[in-house]
């Protein structure tokens, strides 16, 4: 079975990553192999949480989906879209380093996911308003995301995983992750004029067009924005309120969307428009595929062969967890990775003396997973719910696309993070 369970993900991936066959084609055919060979079952693929699928990142997705789906009836996000190109003064540099600072910084306090479904609409009509391609503004956006996201507890999956197996509160990751989180975000904004190269011509007569218009004319609906702010400011007070309220971050996205729904009074074309099913359907998918090689115990190997390296020296164990993280967190999605690795990386913390050297293990495989979900175009999930927006608004991004300018990024994170935890956990710890 871990042959078949290999074998049918490598297929599936080698053809999401050629983009030979549709990745929801290709990750719900697989998911379809697994389960007809006998290698997942009914309760593996949709109860178990440790093979399962995430129902919590499906609907969580959906929920904010809906409640998007709501807010672009506002005209909100034209709003927003004139007000940042008018700040930026036209210029397409600086509207791109504006959003992503933007949106690095929300990424700190929402997850990522949702900051990418909140940015992308803006991002969006920004570039139509400057007639410019939104590719590389999306694509710099969610590689902000998954940097911003690493910075708290609550940013990024992986992070509330580890803080869980590891009883690391949200304060010891503003401590020790939100320093290089702000470091790397500096090292990426100097990055993005050769990064994105050639992407930044603006015709004069547009820029001009911009600075005219008034922001304010383009709310379409006021009332319902009063109310859709008020929706969004308790669903956002439900993800920070988590361990008062004990609810998942999903319940609350659906809650708010089933209210902002019932109060709104929209026909269901216009909410469930902005649903972006293929994306939820490739999450199912990749779910089961990736569920199976954790059942065949694949994953768990590869993570223990990575540690038995370490020859119980702490600062290797730091360095192999860091690297060997942001590779394969790249190729399979961060969440399944970290839940696998948690358990191996708690004992091997247990056999380092010193309290603040066995805590670097856990900050490298935090700082690895969440850097790493950059390397490919469906390293974490915030990558693959944006590149689902960018097809269906007529401006689709090939894996490649996105991958070339990941791995840059990605090794560019790593090298920089690698001489923090050295520095503040070992030379001057």
């Amino acid at each position: 079975m871990t042959a078949v369970a290999v074998a049918v993900f490598t297929i599936a991936y080698i053809l999401i990553a050629t983009e030979r066959v549709h990745k929801t084609i290709a990750a719900l055919t697989g998911a379809g192999v697994v389960i007809a060979l006998g290698v997942m079952d009914s309760d593996d693929a949709f109860y178990s949480h440790e093979t399962g699928i995430d129902w919590n990142v499906i609907f969580l997705l959906l929920g904010m989906m809906i409640i998007v789906g709501v807010l672009r009836q506002t005209g909100v996000f034209e709003w927003a879209a004139i007000w940042a190109a008018k700040r930026a003064k036209g210029s397409a540099l600086r509207v791109m380093i504006l959003l992503t600072l933007i949106t690095a910084t929300a990424s700190g306090f929402l997850d990522n996911v949702t900051t990418i479904l909140l940015i992308a609409p803006v991002t969006m009509l920004v570039c139509e308003r400057l007639d410019i391609p939104p590719a590389p503004f999306l694509i710099a956006e969610v590689l902000a995301s998954n940097i911003g996201g690493a910075g708290t507890l609550i940013g990024d999956p992986p992070n509330i995983i580890i803080g869980s197996r590891a009883g690391l509160s949200f304060n010891d990751f503003v401590v020790n992750m939100t320093p290089i989180v702000l470091i790397e975000l500096a090292v990426f904004t100097l990055l993005l004029p050769r990064l994105f190269r050639g992407s930044f011509s603006v015709d004069p007569e547009r820029v001009a067009d911009i600075m005219a218009l008034n922001e304010r004319e383009a709310i379409r609906d006021p009332k319902l924005l009063i109310k859709s702010a008020v929706v969004l400011a308790a669903v956002f007070a439900g993800f920070f309120g988590q361990p008062l309220f004990h609810l998942e971050p999903s319940l609350v996205a659906l809650l708010g969307a089933g209210a902002l729904v019932l109060i709104s009074g929209l026909p269901q074309r216009d909410y469930l428009a902005a649903v972006e099913w293929e994306t939820l359907l490739f999450f199912a998918g990749l779910f089961v595929m990736i569920g199976a090689l954790v059942k065949t115990g694949v994953i768990g190997r590869l993570a223990k062969y990575a540690t038995e390296l370490t020859g119980g020296n702490a600062l290797v164990a730091t360095m192999l967890i860091l690297v060997v993280s942001a590779v394969l967190s790249g190729v399979i999605d961060n969440i399944p990775y970290v839940a696998t690795m948690s358990p191996l990386v708690a004992q091997l913390a247990a056999t380092v003396g010193n309290e603040s050297q066995a805590h670097a293990l856990w900050w490298a495989l935090a700082l690895g997973a969440d850097f790493g979900g950059n390397l490919t175009a469906v390293g974490a999930s915030a990558n693959v719910v944006m590149l689902g927006i960018a097809r269906r608004s007529d401006h689709p991004i090939s894996f490649w696309e996105f991958t070339r300018k990941g791995i840059v990024v990605t090794v560019v994170t790593i090298v920089v993070a690698a001489p923090y935890l050295w520095l503040r956990y070992f030379a001057f710890a």
